[in-house]
């Protein structure tokens, strides 16, 4: 059964909820990702995002999430104010490369200390979104559930660790995948949750053997100031 949501979409700034309310999503989460306020940005534009992001304000949408806004904001609207202010710099290139989706945006996001990530995301409508990669490695996040997302070596024993660890702390796993370039290699771990991990134990998996780096996240709308 379809939820008034999925018919009208959510509260947004703007004409469509691909091009603004789903933009500034993408934003945010690519800002909620990176884990730092970004300095300077580089927003590559595929598809239809590349071709009408003027006239739909999808520009100033992403830049009003990647400062934090929710799609709702009034102050998407003057987003590149807002952004001169806060320091942040940026620029958007239009990519006449098939991204494979046709509301498409990669993120080239630099902050302190030559902190650099590489984000790609797609706005599915209706407000949804995708992560759909993180510095080159594949990852499905969406924002909408507790997620933890391990970088780590493709290893035996590596994913039993993990779940035992959860399973410990009487967190409930609701859908898992892992990702790797290939065997016995870099790999990513996407875990979604019904509920909270608690920060010790993100500590824990944090220092599993193959283990390069954990990150967590919580639902897009509950986090405070990503």
């Amino acid at each position: 059964m379809s939820s008034i949501f999925d018919i009208i979409g959510p509260v947004m700034i703007g004409p469509s909820s691909s091009h603004t309310a789903g933009a500034a999503r993408l934003g945010k989460m690519a800002r909620y990702i990176f884990k730092g306020e970004p300095k300077k940005v580089s927003l590559t534009l595929f598809g239809s995002f590349a071709k009408t992001y003027k006239g739909h304000g999808t520009d100033r949408a992403l830049i009003g999430g990647l400062l934090g806004f929710d799609a709702e904001d009034e102050r998407i609207r003057e987003a590149f104010k807002e952004a001169c202010e806060a320091g942040l710099k940026y620029e958007f290139v239009e990519s006449p490369v098939d991204g494979g989706h046709p509301n498409e945006v990669r993120f080239d996001l630099y902050g302190d200390n030559r902190h650099h990530m590489v984000i790609v995301g797609r706005s599915l409508g209706g407000g949804r979104i995708m992560i759909t990669s993180i510095n080159s490695l594949e990852v499905e996040i969406t924002g909408d559930d507790y997620t933890i997302l391990t970088f780590h070596h493709d290893r035996p024993g590596v994913i039993a660790g993990v779940t035992a660890l959860l399973g410990d702390a009487a967190v409930n796993i609701s859908s898992m995948r892992v990702f790797r370039k290939r065997k016995n290699c870099d790999a990513v771990m996407l875990i979604n949750t019904d509920s909270p991990v608690d920060e010790a134990v993100i500590s824990e998996i944090q220092q599993g053997k193959d283990i390069e780096s954990v990150m967590y996240f919580e639902p897009l709308e509950k986090a405070v100031n990503p």
